[in-house]
């Protein structure tokens, strides 16, 4: 729960991924401006939002387990987020709640908020920052720059949650970003469920911005965003020709280093079931070209193994493809059926001992690359951005670490710093996901 003060109080609780979070800090700015309290808790709300996530069943059953409790400790509860397009399995399973929408659907949660706690007739006085409700740490924010996708990948079912792509136009992207840069935010994490894609369906028109034009199209986006001074990381980028268009901003210092890619898989025969490109040896050659350019970018993935048909050959192509491409992030998860996905049907459904014993294995190789490459950097010094100050010690990320999914840089010792300071450091050990650091100042 997040916590506010004055008018009619929400509780509101958020599920799922970066996307849906930044859903629900639109849905608290509007809240807000309209002069409603965010309450910290089930007592002191006089209503609450349940923002849900339904990608795959896990997610289904924690979203559904939500809205029982709010509903058992409040009583007053409106559904909203992905698995509100599912209204009747909502319904069936607490037909109490107020209200049911589905994701992004802002105009439609309010209504409700409307209907079932009206708002102050005049909240002239409900104050709201520039850069609204922000539910993550103050110095970093995530930057959604378009809804939906237009794959059809076969264990997915986004497009029938979230519709097709829907791009934001430039200007108003820039001018979101550029709030949040003056409210001193000092890192932007660049979201969307297909980047590369931007603005694709705006058959990339320009906007208005900075007394020019800008194309709303990734390159030239990624471009203006790392003219605000602050850093810019882009996720989700799936590797379209037009990401090498990325890799100069990054080696000028304009954007950080770091590519966020979802490869998926590198057998062919799987990539093909899954419907996504079945081009693994391109990627390889691509990613060698990438660092040659490129020498500092750090390369994430993420993968899914035990997917329907996967063979022994298939799992140790992939498991090669990991000693060739030395990626240096890498999250993976074991194949788990999405209600309404093609791949439910597909021939060759693995056991679930099997599914784990080759995560098992695919994270014990992976985590030696990973070990290694930040072994290699312990003696450099490198810039970092303070996270977390403790007692005892720091908790700060580099140019390579994205917050929540990578490792962080560790400090020892009590430090006159806050969150979202910048300080330049030695690293001097690693950990499988780690790294250790000193400042500068102090290693000298």
């Amino acid at each position: 729960m997040v916590a506010g003060s004055g008018g009619p109080s929400i509780g509101f609780i958020s599920l799922g991924c970066p996307k849906n979070l930044v859903d629900s800090e639109r849905i608290l700015t509007q809240l807000r401006s309209e002069g409603y309290a965010i309450s910290p808790s089930y007592e002191g709300a006089d209503m609450v939002v349940v923002n849900t996530c339904g990608f795959i069943d896990a997610a289904v059953e924690e979203s559904l387990e939500a809205i029982g409790e709010a509903l058992a400790e409040n009583g007053r509860v409106i559904v909203t987020g992905c698995l509100g397009v599912r209204e009747e399995q909502v319904r069936q399973a607490h037909p109490a709640v107020l209200a049911v929408t589905g994701p992004h659907a802002y105009e439609a949660v309010m209504s409700a908020v409307h209907r079932f706690l009206p708002p102050r007739q005049d909240p002239f006085d409900a104050l709201l920052p520039a850069q609204g409700v922000k539910l993550t740490p103050r110095h970093y924010a995530y930057l959604k720059i378009s809804e939906g996708c237009n794959h059809h990948c076969s264990f997915c079912i986004i497009p029938s949650l979230r519709g097709g792509l829907a791009s934001r136009p430039a200007g108003e992207v820039m001018r979101e970003a550029q709030n949040l840069a003056d409210a001193g935010v000092r890192e932007l994490l660049v979201v969307s469920q297909d980047t590369s894609a931007y603005g694709l369906d705006l058959k990339y028109r320009s906007a208005l911005w900075g007394g020019g034009v800008l194309k709303s199209r990734l390159p030239e986006l990624a471009g203006a965003l790392g003219e605000l001074g602050i850093w810019v990381r882009l996720h989700y980028v799936y590797p379209y020709p037009s990401v090498d268009e990325l890799i100069p901003l990054m080696a000028e210092g304009r954007i950080l280093p770091y590519l966020d890619m979802p490869l998926q898989h590198a057998s062919e025969a799987i990539l093909r079931a899954m419907g996504r490109p079945a081009a693994s040896e391109k990627v390889l050659e691509r990613i060698a070209g990438w660092r040659q350019a490129c020498p500092e970018i750090t390369l994430r993935s993420t993968f899914i193994v035990g997917f329907p048909g996967e063979t022994e050959a298939d799992f140790e192509r992939l498991l090669a493809f990991l000693g060739e491409a030395q990626l240096d992030r890498v999250g993976c998860f074991s194949y788990s059926p999405v209600a309404g996905a093609v791949a439910n049907a597909l021939p060759g459904q693995l056991p679930e001992a099997i599914k784990e014993e080759r995560l098992a294995r695919f994270m014990a190789v992976q985590a030696e690359i990973s070990a290694r490459r930040l072994a290699a950097k312990v003696g450099r010094e490198m810039i970092v951005l303070v996270d977390e100050v403790n007692a005892d010690h720091l908790l700060a990320r580099s140019m390579a670490d994205a917050p929540e999914i990578d490792g962080s840089v560790i400090i020892d010792g009590a430090w006159e710093l806050e969150p979202g300071d910048f300080i330049e450091v030695r690293v001097t050990g690693s950990s499988d996901h780690d790294l250790y650091a000193v400042p500068v100042n102090e290693a000298e």
